[in-house]
Formats: C-alpha cells, structure tokens, sequence
C-alpha cells in the first residue's frame, strides 16, 4: 500500500515540478552605461604657512647652536609682536651638521659646524605675511623655504563640486544613450571620490641677506578644488 501511494504522489508532482522548470528563465544582466564626472570650483586662499629658517655657523657646534637660539629667540619675539600665538609657531626641523675640508689622500678635518633651526609660521589674515616674512629675516633668518596658501573652509565649495561633477556624468551618460539608440534610465550607482584641498605653493626659496629691502609684495591668487564622481546608469535599448 505504500509502494502504490508513493508511486502515484510521483506521478501527480513529476508533472509540477517540470513545469516549474519551464517558467525559470535565466538572468539576463542590466544594460548599463558608466560615466566619470568631474567638478571644479574655484576657491580664494585665506591662510598661508611658512617656512622660516635660521641658520648660522662656527668653529664650534656648541658656538653656532648658541648663536642660532639667540637669532631664533629674536624671530619669534618679532612675530609673536605681530599677533601670531604659540599655536601658530612650532618648530618642524632643527639640524647640526658638521663642515668638512677635503684634501687628496688625507682624512676629512671638520673646520666648522652649521646649525639650522627652521620654525613653521601658520598665518591666518593674508595681509601677514608679507609683514611676517619680513620681520622674521630682519631679526636673524636668512631663509624662508616654503610658502603655501590653502582656504581654511572649502566643504561648501566641495559639495558645490560634487554637484557639478554629477551634472556632467548625467549629460555625458545622456549622449551616450542617444548616440547607442537607446534612453537614459535611472541612476544604478554613484561613488564620490577623494578629494585633497588645493594648496598653492608660492615659492621655494627665498633668501635675504642682513640689510636687504623690506615690504616684500605677496598676492596669493585663486586655486581649483576638484572632485571626480563614477557612476552607472540603466540604459534602455531603442526598440
């Protein structure tokens, strides 16, 4: 009796079962169209840093180190005086190297040592750093090694990017469509990428020596913030 009601549920599902089968189909993939955009809005720098060093020599290590601290003590009376506080000074770099004379087949004799202290100087009001530049080499620095310029706020200026770049991959992505005989469809995937905020190097070096001329002329200029944004599309084909 259970062989003969197996043998008929196998028969009644067999049927099902391949019918179910029937109506699968398999998957077919999205037609897509990918598109990168990119966005770009110009942005004013409002703050600068600077590099500022001071480097001086003697017979010995322990006369130019002494020398150096007194130069140095006198930059940073000078730029403190020109409102910068103890948060926007700070020192990135002090070296102590020896100077050497060579002469054929006879070992290095050490005549002399340098001493250079270099102190990053962050300026926040533009209209600084001229005065700051020379008020520093006026009490002892005889370098200014880098200058950079960046805008302290630029999250409004970057999601006005993002916008933009967004536009262009739709439009781009829009004449692809077309150009393919088909239509744009709905928006599948978008990923914003990473984005550095500009900063304008001004110049690499500067030196000045004691006696030269004030009032050094700083313009800053503008710089673009870019952001780049991939995305993918659902594209319909013409029929």
């Amino acid at each position: 009796m259970k062989i003969k009601l197996l043998s008929m549920l196998t028969a009644v599902l067999a049927p099902l079962a391949i019918h179910a089968q029937d109506r699968v189909t398999p998957f077919e993939p999205i037609p897509q169209i990918a598109v990168t955009g990119r966005g770009e809005v110009k942005v004013s720098p409002d703050r600068a840093t600077i590099q500022i060093s001071v480097q001086t020599r003697a017979s010995t290590a322990a006369a130019a180190a002494a020398e150096n601290a007194n130069k140095t003590q006198a930059v940073l009376v000078a730029l403190r005086a020109l409102g910068l506080g103890n948060d926007q000074l700070s020192t990135i770099n002090y070296n102590v190297h020896p100077e050497q004379r060579y002469e054929p087949n006879k070992e290095p004799v050490v005549v002399g040592y340098t001493v250079t202290n270099t102190v990053l100087a962050e300026v926040r009001r533009l209209n600084q750093v001229g005065p700051v530049i020379d008020a520093a080499l006026s009490r002892g620095a005889n370098m200014i090694t880098s200058l950079q310029f960046y805008a302290s706020n630029t999250e409004a200026a970057r999601r006005t990017a993002i916008t933009a770049a967004i536009e262009k991959a739709r439009a781009d992505a829009e004449a692809a469509a077309k150009a393919a005989r088909g239509t744009l469809g709905t928006l599948l995937e978008i990923n914003i990428g990473a984005y550095s905020p500009p900063i304008q190097p001004m110049m690499a070096m500067m030196k000045r020596e004691a006696g030269g001329q004030a009032d050094t002329p700083i313009s800053p200029g503008q710089d673009t913030l870019t952001v780049d944004v991939n995305t993918r599309w659902r594209f319909i084909p013409g029929q």
